[in-house]
């Protein structure tokens, strides 16, 4: 803390250039600029910045780290000043005070002053301890502290007279909160919620995934469990405002052929004509990869196989279903040679699926 200014006065009016010392005598803390406003700034754009430095150097969010505590301390010590109309008022009075006393005086210029209502003449920081109403200890005996509790009693009445001269309620109200105590509305605990939108494989496999909170800007790697589903959501503790939760809520996007129902796997498998009528072994993608069935002979469009086993992770360790819906797919384009054949399949063909249409 620095030492309070000493003036020379020479006679009511008039001050010498060498009895003003200048401003570093004032430590005067630019509370303006801690909040990173403007002085014009709005109560909402002052609440607005105060929010957004107090999450980020809030005790809660740095463990252990002092140089955040110590910027928390002095926001939330500027906040509690620019928030209140009365305070802020009598802030920027002093702060405009000292500021004209930093200029140098020149003989016979005359002596700038305060308002006659206005005692200015305090060191900044116990300004700062009257204005907000903070108890000092005093070292000295019983009658030294019968004598300053008197003189800091009358000083507080002094102050409460000038920033409530019509007695309103504002008078009576206790000066002596916390600043940490005004702040903390603003800081409970509070719950998040979030979307996180995975491709299929990744909901599958599980593994690290980087998101960013919309609410204060933070980018958080999660370690992603597998077997993810819709709707599923995930518990980050403590990754909400102020010490609350995080709840990350997955959805899973379309693939390209593979459809998620629960925990099972929907997907449909083409087959040609000669496939669906004589069966044999084809290749199928599943998540883990391609692997080779062996299809029923005179299989029909429509009809379901199930690969027990190649679906999504469930409860207690049990995987899911894969469901393949067969797709006989007829050829557009044909070789001379395989429309040959079909011509001649068709001559010798006994089978007629219309047999079953009769007229009435």
């Amino acid at each position: 803390m620095t030492s309070s200014l000493k003036l020379d006065l020479l006679s009511p009016s008039i001050t010498t250039a060498s009895s003003l010392k200048p401003q570093a005598m004032q430590d005067i803390r630019n509370y303006y600029e801690l909040l990173g406003v403007k002085r014009d700034a709005s109560a909402d754009d002052i609440k607005q910045s105060f929010r957004r430095l107090a999450r980020k150097y809030h005790p809660d969010l740095n463990p252990g780290d002092k140089a955040a505590e110590d910027k928390f301390k002095d926001i939330s010590e500027a906040y509690e000043v620019l928030s209140d109309r009365s305070k802020r008022s009598q802030y920027d009075k002093f702060a405009g005070f000292w500021r004209k006393k930093s200029t140098k005086a020149t003989p016979n210029q005359p002596r700038e002053r305060a308002d006659d209502d206005d005692d200015f003449s305090d060191d900044f920081n116990t300004f700062i301890d009257r204005l907000l109403g903070r108890k000092k200890a005093s070292s000295n005996g019983n009658n030294d502290n019968r004598s300053s509790n008197s003189d800091a009693q009358t000083d507080r009445n002094r102050t409460t007279e000038r920033r409530n001269p019509r007695g309103s309620a504002e008078a009576d109200r206790p000066r002596d909160r916390n600043t940490f105590a005004e702040a903390q509305p603003l800081l409970r605990p509070k719950n998040l919620e979030a979307e996180l939108t995975l491709p299929l494989d990744k909901a599958y496999l599980g593994g690290r995934e980087r998101i960013t909170i919309q609410e204060d800007g933070r980018s958080l790697e999660v370690e992603m469990p597998p077997g993810m589903i819709s709707g599923q959501k995930i518990r980050l503790r403590g990754q909400g405002i102020a010490g609350g939760d995080l709840y990350l809520k997955i959805n899973v996007a379309p693939h390209q052929f593979f459809r998620l129902e629960g925990i099972d796997v929907y997907c449909q498998l083409p087959v040609t004509p000669a496939e669906a009528v004589l069966g044999g072994f084809v290749e199928v993608p599943t998540l883990d990869g391609l692997v080779k069935i062996s299809l029923p002979q005179s299989i029909t469009s429509g009809q379901k196989l199930r690969l027990a086993g190649k679906g999504f992770p469930g409860e207690d360790a049990r995987r899911g279903d894969q469901l393949l819906e067969i797709q006989i797919v007829v050829p557009k384009n044909l070789l001379p040679a395989e429309r040959e054949l079909y011509q001649k399949l068709r001559d010798i063909e006994s089978f007629n699926p219309r047999l079953d249409f009769t007229l009435s």
